[in-house]
């Protein structure tokens, strides 16, 4: 693991996992055990219609001050069949151009068919994982049983990459200003 670049998605059954999950992130983080390019939770509380995405804070953050890419780009994914047609082509260009980096849309489709009321996900954009550090914290997130786990390796500079897709996407998507008076 050390040095390449992964998204990793932990999908738990209760709505309140994934801010426990957030805590334990920080707690790698701290350990330099790795380095966090972005991340988000993604809460469905019982009763609602549709899934909450935060931001998680962290300290070096390439999405600081720009918007967290994960949020962009699952934003799209779990929001798009919502919004309609047109929407949904914007999205699937973006899936097709995020697979040159390593994002399968079929994980992104998993995703969202295991999320659901009183479920949550914490989805992470890292990379320089110190692997003993790393595997403990992965054994005993899974021996509780209650948690799922989606991985994928990317490309070592899939975080400019995805930026990049996601700032283009964005730009396309802006309206057009105003004309000068």
């Amino acid at each position: 693991m050390t040095g390449s670049t992964t998204l990793t998605v932990w999908v738990y059954d209760s709505a309140l996992g994934a801010a426990a999950g957030e805590v334990r992130l920080k707690d790698l983080e701290q350990r330099n055990a790795l380095t966090v390019h972005d991340a988000v939770t993604v809460t469905w509380f019982p009763g609602a219609h549709e899934p909450r995405i935060g931001h998680v804070r962290h300290h070096a953050l390439m999405s600081a001050g720009r918007g967290s890419v994960l949020g962009v780009i699952l934003g799209a994914v779990l929001f798009a069949p919502v919004a309609g047609a047109v929407a949904g082509a914007g999205v699937g260009a973006l899936l097709s151009k995020m697979r040159g980096v390593g994002i399968e849309r079929s994980m992104l489709e998993d995703l969202r068919s295991r999320l659901g009321p009183g479920r949550s996900a914490l989805v992470v954009l890292s990379s320089e994982a110190d692997p003993e550090t790393v595997r403990s914290f992965v054994a005993r997130g899974l021996a509780r049983g209650d948690v799922q786990l989606l991985h994928a390796r990317l490309a070592d500079d899939a975080p400019a990459e995805l930026r990049a897709l996601v700032d283009d996407a964005v730009a396309r998507d802006a309206p057009d200003p105003p004309d000068a008076p």
